[in-house]
This record gives structure tokens, sequence and C-alpha cells, in this order.
């Protein structure tokens, strides 16, 4: 038993000694912009340091409950469901799987919060109807064996059509695409990864890996579809088209400063419970129906739930209070003074804060669990701070320019949905996956604020050109890594080994020299 705690007890400080190296990037780039071009008070600096203690003891917590918690009761649930060998019982079960999850999902609530010109419950209520039925649209490709690269492009041209109509304001696409990236969080992707996983063992065949992948990315592409079509018929003639920004208070003394923690301590730590216990209801609700799970599993599932919960809320208690306003401050500051560097260090902020976000902590394991370290870890967390980058550079460039996001996205994802012809499938899945974790709590809460600081100082729209930065995010990462299968392919093929000589007897050796 002493054993089995000191276990433990290691197991969380590496955890947090993982986050911490993950955030300690972040943490240089605030100090050297507070010092230098952007400076920051020296309460609010603290307040970001304070935020940031929370956040790596967060993402320790999590890391560890999610294993045991979301991930086991997903394959559970998804290997046991598909027992029933009935559609009309299987597809209902897993929408209000997809539902209730994706109502639990904070990322949601913090973009339905700085969104002003859509009611919040209205919003969040969308997003989950749509998760829920995209879920069901992922098992049904799963059991039909459909090409993920068909049905991609299916709903790529629905959703194109809709954007190009008429009928709907073009300030409102961003937040659109933006659902669809914050549909897929932390709580989100490891339980519907673990679902996919056990979904896939229906057709045990070569299609196992693709089919362990998808379930994420197709959950993220519901979100979109919905909220243009609660664009177009959602009257906002009335409604202004902005953001709910931050009121960024000084304070007069430390004390000050850790006082404002524990007053938002409670709001998040019943935020929080308030969204993981629709979860909690549904595994006790599937264990008495499907699961019949012995005690010792239970407990551990629930000693999980407990982690994942109590790292949940030091996460957004440390991002919301330390992070949130950092952001929005530094991005009317740089905007201000110099507004060109928006993207350097936009993009150098993407870069790094991909490798803090837990749901691609989460992703990045089950892909090298699932792919037998075919596909490592590393080299997917490479890929996707590239295509992060990338698109938080472009995403300062629309700030500082005003440029219409579809400029950007209807390219993107025509050369993404092209290379879905060039890749493995497994590749095209893992990619659309990677895109939807990628938009977590760390771009939300950090990267969105520092382009609505921005934009809002330099006069710009900000429901039209600082909104959609959590689309740019989505929408690289699917090009970036089928790019890094498209590589890895072409270098097979240049190292494959060539044909080893037949040996030719002394006697059948022609002398070329000789006259005849």
């Amino acid at each position: 038993m002493r054993q089995n705690l000191l276990d433990k007890r290691q197991n969380l400080l590496n955890k947090i000694l993982e986050s911490f190296s993950s955030v300690l990037p972040i943490i240089v780039i605030v100090f050297i912009l507070s010092v230098s071009i952007a400076p920051i008070t020296g309460d609010m600096f603290f307040k970001f340091f304070v935020g940031t203690a929370f956040l790596i003891i967060g993402i320790g917590l999590f890391t560890i409950g999610v294993d045991q918690s979301l991930v086991l009761m997903g394959e559970e649930i998804g290997s046991k469901i598909t027992r029933f060998k009935k559609l009309w019982i299987i597809l209902p079960a897993i929408f209000i799987i997809g539902f209730f999850v994706a109502v639990a999902e904070p990322d949601l609530n913090v973009l339905a919060s700085q969104v002003a010109f859509v009611e919040k419950n209205t919003l969040i209520m969308t997003v989950a109807l749509s998760v829920g039925t995209f879920l069901a649209i992922a098992f049904l490709r799963i059991f039909l064996q459909i090409k993920m690269a068909r049905i991609l492009s299916f709903l790529y041209i629905i959703i194109l059509a809709i954007v190009l109509s008429p009928m709907i304001s073009e300030d409102f696409i961003p937040v659109a695409f933006d659902s669809g990236g914050v549909a897929t969080g932390p709580v989100v992707v490891p339980f519907i990864v673990a679902i996919g996983l056990g979904l896939s063992f229906v057709r045990d065949d070569k299609t196992q890996q693709e089919d362990s992948f998808g379930l994420v990315g197709l959950c993220a592409i519901g979100p979109i579809a919905a909220t243009l079509l609660l664009g177009m018929f959602t009257n906002n003639a009335d409604k202004e088209m902005s953001a709910e920004l931050v009121y960024i208070q000084n304070y007069d003394s430390v004390a000050d400063v850790f006082h404002e923690f524990l007053v938002q301590f409670p709001h998040y730590f019943l935020e929080t419970g308030i969204a993981i216990a629709p979860i909690l209801v549904l595994f006790f609700i599937f264990n008495f129906i499907i699961l019949k799970l012995d005690k010792q599993t239970i407990i551990k599932i629930l000693v999980g739930l407990l982690y994942t919960y109590l790292g949940l809320v030091l996460f957004f208690t440390g991002v919301n209070v330390g992070f949130i306003p950092t952001g929005q401050f530094l991005g009317g500051t740089l905007a201000k003074s110099a507004p060109l560097l928006l993207i350097p260090i936009g993009m150098i902020i993407g870069f790094f804060i991909v490798s803090a976000e837990p749901a691609v902590i989460v992703l990045k394991q089950q892909v090298e669990n699932v792919t037998d370290g075919a596909i490592t870890g590393k080299g997917l967390g490479r890929g996707l701070s590239i295509g992060i980058a990338i698109s938080v550079g472009l995403a300062m460039i629309r700030v500082l320019s005003g440029i219409s996001i579809l400029w950007f996205l209807i390219p993107g994802y025509a050369f993404a949905l092209v290379m879905t012809l060039f890749v493995p499938p497994v590749y095209t899945s893992i990619a659309i996956d990677s895109g939807a974790v990628a938009s977590g709590p760390m771009t939300v809460t950090f990267s969105l604020p520092l382009a609505l600081g921005a934009s809002q100082a330099l006069g710009g729209n900000i429901a039209a050109d600082a909104f959609g930065l959590v689309a740019m995010v989505s929408m690289t990462p699917f090009i970036t890594i089928q790019l890094l299968g498209f590589i890895s392919i072409m270098k097979k093929k240049r190292t494959k080994p060539l044909p080893v000589p037949i040996p030719v007897e002394a006697d059948e050796i022609v002398d070329l020299t000789e006259e005849d």
C-alpha cells in the first residue's frame, strides 16, 4: 500500500513537471514582453504568475485523472454498446453521450461567454445537439466503412454552400467556425477518442487504426454547420456583433491578487462541477444498463473523475483569472506600440502554447498506443506546433488587415481535402482530430484574448477580425499532419532497399573484349 502511494505521488510529480515544461515557454515570452515592448504592471504579472501555478498543477491532476476515468469509461461504453447490434438502440445512445459530454465542455462555455450577439445557452444547446448528431454519424461511418475523405468532402461542400449564402452575416462566420474548435476540448476529446477506440473493434480488420480516429474531427464539423444555420435563422440586426472583453483591474497589493483567486475559485468549482455532473450521471445509467462494472473498477473511475474535476477547476481558475486578462492586455499594448510584431509574437506563442493543451496530451498518447509507435507523439506534437504557429500568425494578419476569414478557410480546407487523396486514411483521421484538439482552452483563454485586445485597440471589427482565430487553429493541423504523412511516404519510397543482384557463375562470365 505504501509503495502504491509513493508511486502515485511520483506519477503526479512527473505530470506536474511535464506540464511545467510545456508552459515554461509562455512564461518566458510574457516576461520578455513585459520588460521590453509591452510593459505589464507588477500586480498583473503576479496575477499571471499565480494563474500559471494553478494551470500547471491543474494539468498534472487532469492528465492523471483522465486515464482512469474518461478514457476508461469511453472504452468500456464504446466496446459494450455495440453488443446490441441494433442501430435503433446504438445511435440514440451515442447521440445522448455526445450531447451530455458537449454540454459538459468548459471550453464551449468560455467561448459562449465571450460572444455578445448570441444568447449563451442557445449557443451551447445548438453545439451540444450537433455534437451528439455527428457522433452518431461518425459511428455510422465506421459501421458502413465510408472513407473519411468522402464524408469530409461532402460535409465541407455543404458548409461552403451555407457560408456563401447571402442569408448569413459574414461577421457570424468566424464565430461559427470557432464553435467547432471549442466543442472538442479537454472533456470531450478523451471521452470520444476512447469511445472511438471501443467502437473500432466492431470491425476487427485492416481499417481498425483508421476507425480509432476521426470521431473528434467529425464532432468538430457538426457545430460549424449548426451554428451557421443558427446565424441564418437568428435576427442579429438589433445586436452588436462584438465580444465580451474582460475588465482589466489594477490591484493595490499582493493580498488583493490572492483575494481575486479566492473569490473566483468557488465560481469555477461550481461551474466545473455542473459541467462534470452530466457525465457522472451518464456513467451510472450506462453502468446499470450495459457496463455492469465491478466495484473496484467503479471506485477507480470515480477517483479518476475526482482528479479530473479538481484539475479542471484549478486549470480554468488559472487561465480565466490570470491568462485572459494578460493576453488581452498584451494584445492591446502591442497593437498600439508595435502592431507588426503581433504576427511573429503570435506565431511564437502559437508554436509553444499547443504543447500545454490537455486534450493534445491525451491525443498524442492515444496515437502512439493505437499505431504501436508508428506515429510518434513527438512527431505529432511537432506537426501541431508548426500548424498552430502558422494559424495564429495568419489570424494576427487578419486582425491587422481586416481580411475576410473566407480567403484563408476556403483554400486551406480545399488543399487539405486534396491531400486526403495522397496519404494513408489513418493520417487523414488523425489530422482532422488534431485540428479539433489543438483549439483547446489555452488557445481560447490566451491566444484569442490576444487577438481580441489587439482588435479593440486598433478599432477594428472584433467579431469579424478577432473571432476566427480558433477556426484557423483547427484548420492548419489538418494540413500539416497530412503533409507529415506525405513526407513519411516519400522517405520510405526513397529508402526502399535495392534488389539483391543474382550471383553469376564463373563459367557464365563473358569476355566482351574477346574478338570473334
